[in-house]
């Protein structure tokens, strides 16, 4: 009998088979591992293309499927962890049945420890990120800031009293990064009652800010 074409030949210990789409998920996921982990070791511009498939265990030939250049990696990293803060802000907030003040506490607070949870990434987005593309900065604020205009406006409360939305995103940002460049990221959840004050300040004021602040101890 003739044997059975390679492909229908059954898997084993040394012919497993994966799914071509696993298998490039898997090479994807494994680049972007590697480029978290260079630009938090070597900093973006210090990250090379041999670097990243090195650590990642793949061939150039094999990183320029996925990718064109080291930017479009880049960015597509920044993508896949602000899709993770994303889903672990909204799960937090859909716990979360009484205010919209109390949905914002939740969300921060888990956004803040997914933020904890992965300091490779959160140096990437909040250190490297800004210097490779300014853009990214600016459109992650405005996306956080109507978020969060829209939560205010559900809850009934006055909008802007006295003070820049924009500037309260910045001293967060400033903030945040003075953990992570400190090498303090695994203490960034303890942010979350001055984060909250900061937030809330322009749109509650700051009797309101402080009382939401006090609530998020």
């Amino acid at each position: 009998m003739s044997p059975k074409p390679r492909a229908l030949q059954e898997s084993g210990i040394l012919t497993p088979r994966i799914p071509w789409d696993i298998a490039v998920r898997n090479q994807e996921e494994r680049i972007l591992r590697a480029m978290a982990t260079n630009c938090a070791e070597k900093t973006f511009v210090g990250t090379t293309i041999a670097d990243i498939v090195g650590s990642a265990g793949i061939s150039r030939a094999t990183f320029y499927k996925h990718f064109a250049n080291k930017t479009e990696c880049f960015h597509a990293l920044v993508e896949q962890f602000v899709d993770k803060l994303q889903h672990a802000a909204g799960e937090a907030a859909a716990s979360e049945n009484e205010t919209q003040s109390a949905r914002i506490r939740a969300a921060t607070a888990a956004m803040l420890e997914q933020l904890a949870a992965e300091p490779e990434s959160t140096t990437m987005l909040l250190v490297e990120a800004p210097t490779v593309d300014p853009e990214i900065v600016r459109r992650y604020r405005r996306l956080i800031l109507d978020a969060l205009a829209l939560a205010i406006a559900a809850d009934g409360t006055s909008d802007h009293l006295g003070a820049d939305p924009e500037l309260a995103f910045g001293r967060a940002q400033v903030l945040l990064t003075e953990y992570v460049t400190g090498g303090e990221v695994d203490c960034l959840p303890s942010l979350l009652p001055e984060l909250i004050y900061i937030a809330l300040l322009p749109y509650v004021g700051q009797n309101g800010a402080l009382e939401q602040a006090r609530l998020a101890v």
